[in-house]
């Protein structure tokens, strides 16, 4: 007996089959994720857009989700100092977002879930969802915050700091496809006293100097340790699926 796929992309549809997986009540999910933002010497400017993808296939492969196409434009002001990265205001990227998500919910879903490899975008998508919520159910998944991703990453990560561009998301990048990452033109940046918060500077005196545009030690990164975040990322994603 030939195994059916249980989930689909929306793109890929007519508008029949479309509706008919909406009355099959399968689960829309609308990724979230920087096609064109700074990730250092050593990863290609779409490391976010290539996580969203992933994880979004395997989701179509293991579950009855309606996949609508990423939202590849965000609400990322912490690198624009960094050539070709890309930012909406927060205003836009919320405008956007919101009536995409009310068009997904007019075929008639029950039930969605934003996709979100952002950290600037969660407090903005976070407003969405819940004036969203007062109509229709709608989660927020945010996958660097999934409890079994933070387990996970807890007990991998052997850099002093990082964030960005780092040895976990670099091991990630290296899982989905090592053709991407140029390991030999990863830099270490740990400083101590480079603060937590705030836009990535090329400003030395800046206290979030960044010359490459990095935070952590992506020299550490390996294809097993971003093997086994990458399957906490898709557990988490899972259990709000069910």
């Amino acid at each position: 007996m030939t195994m059916k796929t249980p989930g689909a992309f929306a793109a890929h549809l007519s508008w029949p089959e479309l509706e008919r997986r909406v009355e099959a009540a399968a689960v829309a999910v609308l990724p979230i994720a920087a096609a064109c933002k700074v990730h250092g010497p050593h990863l290609p400017m779409q490391a976010d857009l290539l996580q969203a993808d992933w994880l979004a296939g395997v989701l179509v492969q293991r579950a009855n989700v309606l996949v609508w196409p990423t939202v590849s434009y965000g609400y990322y002001p912490a690198f624009t100092a960094y050539p070709g990265s890309v930012s909406l205001s927060r205003e836009t990227f919320q405008c956007m977002v919101q009536e995409i998500l009310s068009d997904i919910q007019r075929t008639g879903v029950r039930t969605g879930l934003i996709l979100n490899t952002g950290i600037s975008t969660i407090e903005p998508l976070q407003d969405i969802v819940d004036e969203l919520s007062k109509s229709w159910h709608i989660t927020l998944a945010n996958v660097y915050d999934g409890p079994c991703y933070r387990r996970e990453a807890e007990v991998i990560a052997e850099q002093p700091c990082g964030g960005h561009a780092d040895e976990l998301e670099t091991s990630i990048i290296l899982a989905i496809d090592r053709r991407y990452v140029l390991l030999d033109k990863a830099v270490v940046w740990t400083p101590p006293t480079m603060a937590a918060s705030g836009p990535f500077s090329r400003d030395q005196h800046n206290p979030r100097y960044s010359p490459a545009g990095i935070w952590g030690d992506p020299t550490l990164a390996s294809e097993e340790k971003g093997r086994q975040l990458l399957s906490a990322m898709v557990d988490d994603l899972l259990a709000l699926l069910h």
